[in-house]
């Protein structure tokens, strides 16, 4: 029985040296998971970006060209009117209390008739401030259009900073829910605000945008631009602590990655303008996986 019992010990001690022998012996992979990326050829820009206002620059007043009652006010707030569209009629206090009298005498002279007021723009009404009945003097301020053709964004732009806009140049909005449009430098305004040292400058929209008055947009407008320049993203681009030195982990074969020290040029928000060494379209770069490690890694490829 004792003899058993001693076999059976050291066959489980050789099972248990066999297991840990096997233990030892199969390698740990000390890979880094990484993902990779290439460089973008297309160019860069940097920029910065400026609050501007959507306005009507002309507010057309529609003034009463009679003294007398308003026979009939056919606007109301926010309608679109063409030029021309009869927005009021009014009558003369002779032309109500004579008219029937006078006509019957004379139908010919057609006294008493209602005198029109019209449109001279295409807008919106802005404001409408009579009512039907009123009387009115000769003058008097009935409406307000929003001059449609006078639409534009008003930037106010930092003096300083006049030097990166030109009138003709062509910007970018960026309205509030993302969309981007199009605008054309037209015009400076001929002074400068005396407390913010700001100049206004006119951007026509170019094309048809359904855009309120008043709407906060912001307006890019680019500092420089290379349309040669060889791009990757902010985040492949590693620096020191005081970020005097910046490099790169580039892939050598098909698992090792090696740094290679960069000199930057334009950058923006997430790209990066790689002004030295060479790269080619052929060079994968480490994107994920390249922080705080080794000037020699072996790496494992998830993704490309």
């Amino acid at each position: 029985m004792k003899k058993i019992t001693l076999l059976l010990s050291l066959f489980g001690l050789v099972l248990n040296s066999c297991k840990n022998k096997e233990e030892i012996e199969t390698p740990i992979d000390v890979s880094v998971p990484v993902t990779l990326t290439s460089i973008d050829a297309s160019g860069i820009s940097s920029f910065f970006d400026l609050n501007a206002t959507a306005t009507y620059i002309v507010k057309n007043n529609i003034k009463a060209n009679a003294t007398g009652y308003l026979n009939s006010v056919n606007v109301t707030s926010n309608d679109y009117v063409t030029t021309g569209k009869v927005l009021f009629t009014l009558k003369t206090r002779e032309a109500k209390v004579l008219g029937n009298t006078i006509n019957k005498i004379d139908p010919s002279l057609h006294f008493g008739n209602a005198i029109t007021v019209k449109a001279t723009s295409n807008g919106y009404i802005n404001a409408v401030n009579v009512q039907q009945g009123d009387y009115v003097q000769d003058g008097d301020v009935l409406a307000t259009i929003n001059d449609a053709n006078s639409f534009a964004i008003i930037l106010s732009l930092p003096y300083e900073f006049k030097k990166y806009v030109t009138v003709g140049s062509q910007l970018e909005a960026i309205l509030p829910d993302e969309t981007h449009i199009k605008t054309t430098v037209y015009k400076f305004m001929p002074n400068v605000d005396a407390t913010s040292q700001t100049q206004n400058v006119i951007l026509k929209i170019n094309g048809k945008y359904d855009i309120p008055e008043n709407l906060i947009v912001k307006v890019r407008i680019p500092k420089k631009t290379n349309p040669n320049a060889i791009v990757l993203p902010k985040a492949a681009v590693l620096s020191n602590d005081t970020e005097t030195e910046f490099w790169i982990m580039k892939m050598i074969n098909s698992n090792t990655a090696v740094k290679i020290p960069i000199k930057k040029g334009i950058e923006t928000e997430d790209k990066i303008e790689i002004l030295y060494p060479p790269l080619s379209s052929k060079d994968l770069i480490l994107v994920t996986g390249n922080y705080g490690v080794a000037d020699t890694i072996k790496v494992k490829v998830i993704k490309k």
